[in-house]
């Protein structure tokens, strides 16, 4: 479900009192505004934090959208169906 039209996008508080070119952000889910654009900021994941210059692209975005809080899987891909289907037993005569 998305945010009421008349509220506006949900930006935190703390991020319009700071007026540095480079910011921390622990607040994933505030949305990035014009004003933002040009700016360099590190988004934190959870583990560390994740280096990002805004770009006009990324205006009406949230932070959270750039920085994944997942670990990449250890093969570098999914796992296939064939090693993910249960063994079934064998049946003894």
């Amino acid at each position: 479900m998305t945010r009421s039209v008349w509220k506006g996008p949900f930006v935190d508080a703390c991020l319009f009192k700071q007026k540095k070119i480079r910011w921390k952000i622990w607040s994933r889910r505030s949305c990035i505004l014009p004003q933002f654009v040009g700016c360099y900021a590190q988004i934190y994941n959870g583990k560390g934090s994740v280096g990002l210059k805004i770009t006009e692209e990324m205006v009406g975005h949230k932070f959270g959208e750039f920085a994944s809080t997942r670990k990449p899987s250890s093969s570098g891909k999914r796992a296939s169906p064939s090693k993910t289907k249960i063994k079934q037993k064998k049946k003894v005569r």
